[in-house]
């Protein structure tokens, strides 16, 4: 009798296994359900409960270090009607919103900026979605979607920001080496605290030297993290601040991660005259239209500021070693493919 029961559910099982199956099959394409596969096995393995455990840390040190200098947290916005234009071109994410044109934000370059007309220092953990060229989905360090720590200071200069940075990426270093030895032994890394200050190198000069791959043939000698400062306009947008002494140069620096690992974070001073923002937006071949409600906040008067972003993912990429950027985070936006 209960061998006979135990058919019996055993063939109820399979017969719903197949209908689940059949199911399946006839709205899930063989790509999408390859995906899901390759995302349960990613979430069930012991490599992404330690790569998630590296990612938590990282940003509770961040919030930690921000709160213990004095900065506010300010909430992400998602969308809205004006977003970073960026320097190279990505698709439009813009959405109806309402009877508004609104788009999915791609960093949050103008409202932090806009807040600190109230708080002196501001940090924000903001998702930004960008939908870039197909081609940038083999470079292992892009994604569509990504968290982006944005830090922005009213009054501070690049130097100062630089600084912060620096003492910023200390601090996570010297205390994640502890809180993850364990996960660090598993990826055969040894997170080491570099001297300060870091190495800095002009933009113009580097690029004169090393072609226009500088950054990646610097990137892969270091063996510590080093900055690209006084990046010109035509390879920056509009927002940033220009040095007085040198035309066409910005008050801008990018951090690079050592061992081939690239662009860690990005930042500079901000302009927040109106009438410098207008000309640098022709200057870029974009219009005042675009940007109509920033330069409307902008003509009522934007403190001077200087800031940066660091991308979680790509920081979570280099402290563990991994090669892929897509294994930094649970459900990756993974350029051009199907994601849950």
């Amino acid at each position: 009798m209960y061998q006979n029961v135990n058919i019996y559910w055993q063939t109820i099982r399979y017969a719903y296994f197949i209908s689940l199956k059949m199911y399946s099959s006839s709205i899930i394409t063989g790509e999408e359900f390859r995906e899901l596969k390759k995302l349960r096995g990613r979430i069930l393995s012991e490599r992404s409960r330690r790569v998630l455990h590296v990612n938590t840390e990282v940003r509770k040190l961040l919030r930690d270090f921000f709160i213990d200098e004095g900065f506010f947290e300010l909430s992400p916005v998602i969308i809205g009607p004006v977003t970073d234009p960026l320097n190279h071109p990505v698709s439009s994410s813009s959405i109806d919103y309402y009877g508004y044109r609104y788009s999915l934000t791609q960093s949050m370059i103008f409202h932090k900026q806009i807040a600190l007309l109230s708080y002196h220092k501001l940090f924000i953990f903001s998702p930004n979605v960008r939908l870039e060229p197909i081609e940038r989905s083999s470079t292992g360090r892009h994604l569509a979607e990504f968290t982006q720590l944005d830090v922005e200071i009213k009054g501070a200069t690049r130097d100062e920001v630089i600084a912060l940075a620096e003492r910023m990426y200390c601090y996570v270093i010297e205390r994640i080496s502890v809180s993850c030895k364990d996960d660090f032994e598993y990826f055969g890394r040894l997170p080491s605290v570099p001297q300060r200050p870091f190495r800095q190198f002009d933009f113009s000069e580097a690029k004169l030297r090393f072609g226009e791959s500088f950054e990646t043939v610097l990137s892969k000698d270091a063996l510590d993290p080093f900055f690209v400062v006084d990046i010109g306009l035509k390879d920056r947008e509009f927002y940033d601040r220009e040095k007085p002494d040198r035309p066409g140069i910005l008050n801008d620096m990018d951090m690079i991660y050592p061992e081939g690992y690239g662009e860690a974070l990005s930042g500079g001073e901000r302009e927040n005259e109106v009438t410098r923002i207008k000309e640098r937006i022709q200057i870029k071949g974009q219009t005042v239209e675009q940007f109509r409600y920033y330069i409307a906040m902008a003509e009522m008067g934007l403190p001077r500021s200087a800031g940066f972003g660091i991308g979680i993912e790509r920081f979570v990429r280099f402290l563990t070693g991994i090669g892929d950027i897509s294994e930094c985070t649970l459900f990756p936006r993974v350029i051009g493919k199907f994601s849950l």
